[in-house]
Formats: structure tokens, sequence, C-alpha cells
């Protein structure tokens, strides 16, 4: 890499887009999904599971999805 290129940072990565929850829904319950944007996820209260944000995309995978305390 020569000094004219930059290393990504991650708050150059896309944002997640908050209008996407009107038309997303917890892929198990397909139930309303709540954004918490501290921790860059999709909170499903029906499921009890919180989906991951990547680069802006929201991984609506439940294999992927963390388990709620």
């Amino acid at each position: 890499m020569n000094e004219d290129e930059t290393e990504p940072k991650a708050s150059d990565a896309p944002g997640f887009d908050r209008h996407m929850l009107e038309v997303l829904v917890c892929p198990r319950t397909q139930g309303r999904l709540h954004y918490d944007a501290k921790s860059q996820e999709l909170i499903s209260r029906g499921a009890n599971l919180a989906f991951p944000i990547r680069n802006g995309i929201p991984i609506l995978l439940v294999d992927e999805a963390r388990l709620l305390d």
C-alpha cells in the first residue's frame, strides 16, 4: 500500500438505514425489530434475539443472532 492509500476505518462503513425497519421483520416471529445503534443490532423482543448489522447490512439469520439475556 502506498502512502496515498489509507486503510478503511470503522467510521467509513456505511450506516444502517433506519427506514428499513418499516419493512424488515424478525425471521422467527415475523414481529417488529428495534434498532440498537450502540451495539449495531436489530432486536427481536418476541424471539429474544439480537441480529447483527455488518457494514450497514442487517444479517437476519437465526444462526447468526445472539440470544438476549
